[in-house]
């Protein structure tokens, strides 16, 4: 890994007591490793909003720099403000800033700004170039979008709201990343494009996150883990071995870093970055 490549994290705010105690030893041993940031979920439609904001400044305590996300979806103008402003007096830096789902059962759009390139721009508005903005990108297309010209006309729409630099869904197929980052590069953008990398830890998990965000499982590695059956320790070591090959390519051929969404678990996404030599 070059020095102008960075490694950041991916947490959500734990639910209960048990939770939140695991999130903190995960996230100790992670931080051990000094990633350069680490990002903290907001739930549909703010409904984890209390609880990204204790995660953030849990995050900060255990002394690292913490960027929470921000959804637009059920949030008005006043609100999205109020929830920088409180930002910005805690030193946050950086925003990752989502449009967001409404919850399930919620008609409507749901606030006053309905698409991430409205909250980059609102962002940009109203706190200036305080935060460093990420967005989302989609190299197997977002799941709602009506095309792949369409999705990728949307990501080059948040860039020039102000956006800084991109965080992808996470995906198996490197050809899929290197081929949505020349696609934007063709459109003159040229911020930098951070893959994320899911560890795969749970064959049946993985199975439902992947539906649901479009993010496309190769054939072969969803017939070795259907060999795999409930042997969680082949699945983990198999999981080890693609992350860490897939991560290493991306690297060599000039990713600018690597987003873990570590799912508040530190053994694989550990594993992996120690194969990779990303903490020396």
């Amino acid at each position: 890994m070059s020095s102008k490549q960075a490694v950041s994290l991916e947490f959500f705010p734990p639910r209960d007591i048990a939770a939140q105690e695991k999130l903190v030893r995960s996230a100790k041993q992670l931080l051990a490793l000094h990633p350069t940031y680490v990002s903290v979920t907001f739930g549909a439609g703010g409904s984890t909003r209390t609880g990204t904001v204790d995660t953030v400044r849990l995050m900060q305590n255990l002394g690292c720099n913490a960027a929470p996300h921000l959804s637009c979806i059920g949030a008005s103008r006043a609100e999205l403000a109020e929830i920088l402003d409180m930002y910005r007096e805690q030193g946050i830096r950086r925003i990752v800033a989502l449009r967001g789902d409404l919850p399930s059962g919620m008609g409507g759009d749901g606030g006053d700004l309905h698409y991430a390139s409205e909250l980059v721009a609102f962002i940009r508005e109203h706190s200036s170039d305080w935060f460093h903005i990420e967005v989302a990108a989609y190299p197997e297309m977002h799941p709602q979008a009506s095309s792949a010209q369409a999705d990728l006309d949307y990501f080059v729409n948040k860039v020039q709201a102000g956006a800084n630099s991109a965080i992808t869904q996470y995906f198996f197929n490197a050809d899929a990343y290197y081929d949505f980052v020349d696609r934007v590069e063709a459109r003159g953008v040229s911020v930098p494009i951070v893959p994320g990398i899911m560890p795969i830890t749970n064959y049946t998990q993985l199975s439902r996150f992947s539906n649901m965000c479009g993010a496309e499982i190769p054939r072969w590695i969803r017939l070795r883990l259907a060999d795999f059956g409930d042997d969680k320790a082949s699945i983990k070591d198999f999981g080890v071995e693609v992350i860490s090959r897939l991560s290493q390519d991306l690297l060599d051929n000039g990713a600018p870093g690597l987003h873990f969404y570590t799912l508040n678990n530190a053994e694989v996404t550990m594993a992996v970055w120690k194969r990779l030599s990303l903490d020396g």
